[in-house]
């Protein structure tokens, strides 16, 4: 079992705010497909290391269940959100009826499409049904599991630089209401001085919105960070994030600003059981001391 030390979060917060204050202070005024107006700036980064403690702001509270809940769903492998709705409304306004989505991130995670046999260009490979991390879909297609991928290969050979996750499908992108925005992240492995292995992940994110989706998407990916190190024998590294165009709503201004002038608690406790990353369950995962601020309501632009 591990967990992350409960050290002071200024870290993690004063980096995502600082990302903020520059956009609110920098970024320049953009249309967008939703009808409300941002604040925008291209290439933003921040990085926390999660040594410093799970990086969940304390700023605001974040609704750390849902989170969880979509973490959980990424890692089905699901294409639609059946049983997520159960336990949050995260992704209804993309969803029909049935639960369907035109895009999921666990179906590509899990189960990215491998083109059908003769449809390699010239030269072209691609894995057959007998590799360990394909699977035969009920329509007989084949599919690759990145994620389980990635892991096998921490295992054999964790100084790759090949530990790539893409939620992105091109022909997919073209045609779906909301493509990913969280669309790839890679991880990474750096040995210390006194050979400790130490597991970080970069995200990059094309579509980042400040005030509602990077706070999900700090506490999303270091809590998988943290999960994989965990199976690998390694411990959390850094958490690195690239927000390709990184903006605020107009109407979230105020609440930013506000958050602005907040001062940091000190950081939870992440415990998760010590079991297979495919078998954990929501009652696996537990957060303690989560000591936040008020709540800060952010409409959501569709």
């Amino acid at each position: 079992m591990q967990v992350t030390d409960p050290i002071v979060t200024s870290a993690a917060d004063r980096a995502y705010l600082d990302v903020v204050r520059r956009v609110l202070d920098t970024g320049t005024l953009k249309r967008n497909r939703t009808g409300t107006d941002t604040i925008s700036s291209f290439g933003e980064f921040y990085k926390v290391d999660l040594a410093d403690g799970y990086p969940l702001l304390t700023t605001k509270k974040v609704y750390f269940d849902s989170m969880l809940r979509e973490v959980l769903w990424y890692l089905s492998g699901e294409p639609h959100i059946r049983d997520l709705r159960d336990h949050t409304k995260i992704w209804d306004a993309w969803a029909d009826d049935e639960g369907r989505l035109e895009t999921a991130y666990g179906r590509f995670w899990r189960r990215f499409p491998i083109p059908a046999q003769g449809a390699a260009l010239d030269g072209e490979v691609f894995v057959g049904p007998d590799h360990p991390n394909v699977r035969q879909e009920a329509d007989g297609s084949l599919s690759f599991d990145q994620v389980g991928y990635v892991i096998d290969e921490l295992r054999r050979n964790p100084t790759s630089r090949r530990l790539v996750v893409s939620a992105w499908h091109p022909a997919n992108a073209a045609v779906s209401k909301l493509p990913p925005c969280h669309f790839a992240w890679v991880l990474n492995v750096q040995e210390t001085e006194d050979g400790r292995q130490r597991l970080n992940c970069h995200l990059t994110q094309r579509s980042a919105d400040l005030a509602l989706g990077v706070p999900f998407n700090l506490a999303c990916y270091a809590l998988l960070t943290q999960a994989i190190a965990q199976q690998v024998g390694m411990e959390p590294g850094v958490f690195a994030h690239t927000l390709i165009d990184a903006h605020v709503y107009v109407n979230h201004v105020d609440g930013l600003r506000e958050q602005l002038e907040r001062e940091p608690f000190e950081a939870p406790l992440l415990t998760i059981a010590d079991k297979p990353l495919d078998e954990l369950t929501f009652e696996d995962v537990q957060l303690d001391g989560y000591q936040h601020h008020e709540t800060i309501r952010f409409a959501v632009a569709v």
